[in-house]
């Protein structure tokens, strides 16, 4: 089944349209990246940016891989197959912020701006940038015929807390902080353009820059301007008209999922809608080379993991037709599952969102049983006329309930993603959702039999705890 038909423009809106694979958290299995992409391609993606993370099979320190990490081949058959579809890979390598795969790692502890935490890389530690230069040169080796590269540099919100980035910025007066930044970036991004491989950066370290700084990275590396709610324009468009006004080439980022909480399970399609149009706007007035629809799997690398790439595919294809044809498709959603069709993707995406609908239903029910039996428990304690009358029991009932069917809804979601996600990732996934759950509902069941002894027994209800956590709650077995 073609395409043909379901865009409403013959020549896309935005010349670039890549979407952004974040594979620090639930990454599927290496056959389904690769397969992906005949998704992506349908849905008009001509791009994709991969952060890699620790999947990547990193030599230049082993301990950066995770239990899952893809071979070289399947990198290499990625690069190989996104050619074919005329999808250009780019590869995203944090540069500054978000090195919490690295520094993390033990004996990387003296390369941190800041000692307790393995956020920022201080840019003048000796070995700072040769790490980063060797996990570029790593990427590189498998990654051939590249055209950009982005080496990410955002949010590094402790830079200049180390006592000698600190003498360095205050060196160098008002521009100390730019001056820093360069410093460390430009030897890397001039290796990349040697190789002629553009660089890109995030923006937000450069919005306050001087305009001296801002001239002297122009020609070496394009910025990407990100929002991924409101209006995008409204937001950051005195950024960009200045970066415009200084030279430099501009990207926008916007989101098909992850900008949800952290522990999201679902995308708001609507939400992404919008502000993917808003980055449509900001596209044509900036002259904009591209827009990148980012897809975070986690807010920041020891956050839970957040929305399964395959959960989401609807708001992927929404975003991507968007970016082609400027505008919101005629079919809405519709449309969007017409084009999984025309892949054979739409039936198995359909009952994988219905699975995940339905653990995201059971997991905020459950949470408003926990709110409501916490606050039932709190009347009785205020005020003691208010207490017994089976009130905390019935608070309690749905908690039980929703906790009850949490090795059901397991079962589905292992069987829904089977061959999309590793079963470790799988576990991890359920756990961050439901084991807080079974912690509250075994805390809060303890509760209510101490206080209404009488009134459990008489409920005939067992135990909702399995033996491991009764025993850990010191809970005995129920009449």
């Amino acid at each position: 089944m073609s395409t043909a038909g379901l865009f409403a423009k013959s020549t896309p809106v935005v010349p670039i349209r890549p979407i952004h694979l974040d594979l620090k958290g639930c990454p599927p299995t290496g056959r389904r990246l690769i397969s992906l992409l005949r998704v992506w391609a349908a849905a008009g993606y001509n791009a994709v940016v991969v952060e890699w993370e620790d999947t990547f099979p990193w030599t230049v320190d082993e301990r950066f891989r995770c239990e899952t990490a893809y071979s070289p081949q399947t990198i290499r058959d990625f690069c190989a197959e996104a050619a074919r579809l005329g999808i250009d890979v780019i590869p995203l390598v944090q540069c500054l912020g978000h090195m919490e795969t690295p520094l993390q790692t033990p004996g990387y502890e003296k390369l941190r701006e800041i000692p307790h935490k393995a956020t920022t890389l201080n840019p003048l530690a000796p070995g700072a940038r040769e790490l980063i230069t060797r996990m570029v040169e790593d990427v590189l080796a498998l990654s051939p015929k590249l055209k950009y590269f982005h080496l990410g540099g955002d949010e590094a919100f402790g830079m200049g807390t180390h006592p000698d980035t600190k003498a360095f910025i205050e060196k160098h007066g008002q521009d100390g902080k730019a001056a820093l930044y360069l410093q460390h970036v430009e030897p890397i991004l001039d290796l990349l353009r040697a190789r002629g491989i553009r660089p890109i950066l995030w923006d937000d370290m450069m919005r306050h820059w001087d305009d001296v700084s801002l001239r002297r990275i122009a020609p070496k590396a394009d910025l990407m301007v990100w929002a991924y709610g409101g209006d995008a324009l409204q937001r950051h468009g005195q950024f960009m008209e200045r970066f415009k006004q200084h030279g430099v080439s501009l990207w926008g980022a916007g989101c098909f999922k992850g900008a949800e909480s952290p522990s999201a399970d679902l995308p708001d399609i609507d939400d992404r809608a919008a502000n993917t149009l808003t980055w449509v706007r900001a596209a044509t007035q900036y002259n904009m080379k591209g827009v990148l629809a980012t897809g975070w799997s986690r807010h920041q690398t020891q956050r839970p993991m957040s929305i399964f790439i395959d959960a989401a595919l609807d708001a992927a294809v929404m975003c991507a037709l968007i970016l082609h044809d400027g505008e919101l498709p005629k079919g809405g959603i519709e449309t969007c599952l017409k084009v999984l069709e025309t892949v054979g993707e739409r039936d198995a995406f359909v009952q994988r969102r219905a699975v995940v609908t339905e653990m995201n239903q059971a997991r905020m029910h459950a949470w408003d049983g926990v709110r409501s039996t916490r606050e039932q428990l709190i009347v009785g304690m205020r005020d003691i006329r208010r207490r017994g009358g089976w009130a905390e029991m019935e608070a309690l009932r749905d908690l039980r309930y929703c906790v009850a069917k949490s090795d059901e809804i397991k079962a589905k979601l292992f069987a829904a993603f089977d061959g999309l996600v590793d079963p470790i990732w799988l576990e991890r996934y359920w756990a961050e959702r439901f084991e807080p759950l079974w912690e509250e509902a075994t805390t809060l069941e303890l509760r209510v039999r101490q206080w209404d002894p009488a009134g459990y027994a008489a409920s005939g209800w067992r135990t909702i705890a399995n033996s491991e956590a009764d025993e850990r709650a010191g809970l005995g077995p129920t009449a």
